[in-house]
């Protein structure tokens, strides 16, 4: 008697599902029937190579009050060894921006009349030879090591510069996806899609490979040398 008690829910709750489906269906095709366009989002992606690349880096000499004339001396060696390592290194000149030096006081516990600062100097390079910079990035250590310059990476930020080209050659492709997926939907409803009625376009995503973060406002991610260009774009066709 049990069994056939739950038996006879699951054949309830089986047949309840069948109508549901039957009546979505339905009321698409008749939806679909009953208009004369139909509206779908198409995309299309396209993987890139970075062609720029921005090196953000810093050099700091940690001072006390009575030895800013001489921080400032070190820094000023710091700075010659980083722009000999550069030069060494096939970076030409105009590609680098050396900001003025900036002056934090470090707060200590156990404050002292002769107060602790940390000189520091941003020196930016932007270059189109993207991987030669990415691979000096990442052998920095004679700086430290054999010049005791306190050297570091702030951020390595990658851009594409023909984005607005490929935006226009994807533009076309993703019009073709949303027109293959209203053909399906269409088909649903025993009709045929015609001429494009108005067509959309949606932000431009620029991600890192696989990556599905994506923004209502657009993204742009700048940590990888390879990237994916994404466009959306929202279609109405005639129905017929």
């Amino acid at each position: 008697m049990e069994n056939n008690k739950h038996y006879a829910i699951f054949g309830l709750i089986l047949g309840l599902s069948l109508i549901v489906s039957a009546t979505i269906g339905s009321l698409t095709f008749y939806k679909l029937r009953s208009m004369d366009y139909i509206s779908t989002t198409g995309s299309a992606k396209k993987a890139v190579l970075s062609d720029k690349v921005k090196w953000a880096t810093s050099i700091t000499r940690s001072i006390r009050q009575s030895t800013v004339k001489d921080g400032y001396a070190k820094l000023d060696s710091d700075l010659k060894e980083v722009k000999d390592f550069l030069a060494t290194s096939g970076i030409p000149t105009e590609s680098i921006d050396i900001s003025p030096v900036f002056m934090n006081e470090v707060y200590e516990q156990n404050p002292s009349t002769d107060k602790k600062y940390n000189l520091v100097q941003n020196i930016t390079i932007q270059s189109a030879d993207v991987q030669k910079i990415s691979d000096l990035s990442k052998n920095t250590s004679p700086l430290v090591t054999e010049k005791g310059v306190l050297f570091s990476t702030s951020s390595l930020e990658y851009y594409y510069s023909k984005l607005p080209d490929v935006r226009v050659e994807l533009l076309a492709s993703a019009v073709e996806d949303a027109k293959a997926r209203a053909e399906q939907l269409a088909k649903a409803g025993g009709k045929k899609i015609g001429a494009l009625k108005s067509a959309s376009s949606g932000v431009v995503q620029v991600m890192a490979p696989n990556s599905v973060e994506v923004s209502d406002y657009g993204t742009y991610d700048t940590s990888s040398i390879n990237k994916e260009i994404m466009v959306t774009v929202k279609s109405s066709f005639e129905i017929k």
